[in-house]
């Protein structure tokens, strides 16, 4: 088993009302990590500072993503951190064509060419638009070809693309890059919201067999939008995955 995080995003509402609440209770559920995408006017060191404070870990982080900050923000906010690793992500247009495809991996390797005297590595985080074919092929495959060095966090809910796609297929065929998965479930359905992890029609199980062990890092629980209350589900996401032998968490 791998450890259990969770993707801040998730409680943004929450957060922005009072983070230092959320990360408590987050510690308290018993999440081993947390990976934030915005820090609420914290300071990196602040923010690693009182994660660890709390007995949990910054697993990763979203903040700054690589392709929307300078090289010298990245570097010092990965740093302080504590992390080696920056995120990357990108829009629909960057994946409606094959043009778009090739300028997106240039752009890609360009900045794993600009972390690299760091000592910093690059990871990408997909939506469902990589999943979706492009001359014939995935996108997703098409970056993981023309950019040989760059890892992934593959988004495994976003992976399906609805339905479409053996996302342990895809999760299999990029595990020796892939150190971080996201996890979330849902009812596979375009614009319909996420519930808590395994109340949706995702085969967590198999995802998660599907990956390294002697890669993958953090499971990580992400929940873009939900019917019911947020932490509610984010609490319930943690029972149904370490209850199942599925991650390792603090309780």
């Amino acid at each position: 088993m791998k450890p259990i995080s969770v993707q801040l995003y998730s409680l943004r509402v929450e957060s922005s009302r009072n983070f230092d609440a959320v990360l408590e209770r987050l510690a308290t559920v018993g999440y081993k990590g947390v990976e934030p995408f915005n820090l609420y006017g914290w300071t990196p060191q602040r923010f690693r500072a009182r994660v660890e404070a709390l007995g949990m870990a910054v697993s990763s982080s979203h903040h700054p993503w690589a392709n929307r900050a300078s090289t010298s923000e990245i570097v010092d906010t990965i740093g302080a951190l504590g992390l080696n690793r920056a995120a990357g992500g990108f829009v629909a247009d960057d994946f409606k064509d094959m043009d778009a495809v090739k300028r997106t991996a240039d752009t890609v390797n360009a900045i794993i060419d600009a972390l690299a005297p760091h000592g910093i590595d690059l990871f990408l985080h997909n939506h469902w638009w990589e999943f979706a074919l492009i001359d014939g092929k995935l996108g997703y495959r098409h970056i993981a070809e023309r950019c040989p060095k760059v890892l992934f966090e593959v988004d495994t809910y976003w992976a399906a693309n609805f339905g479409a796609v053996d996302v342990a297929a895809e999760v299999a065929r990029v595990k020796d890059r892939a150190p971080l998965l996201h996890i979330k479930d849902g009812p596979l359905t375009k614009g319909a919201a996420h519930v808590a992890v395994g109340d949706g029609k995702m085969d967590i199980a198999g995802v998660l067999e599907a990956a390294d062990p002697e890669v993958l890092e953090w499971v990580i629980v992400e929940l873009d939008a939900c019917d019911t209350d947020m932490m509610t589900a984010v609490e319930r996401s943690y029972r149904h995955l370490t209850a199942n032998g599925l991650a390792l968490g603090n309780v």
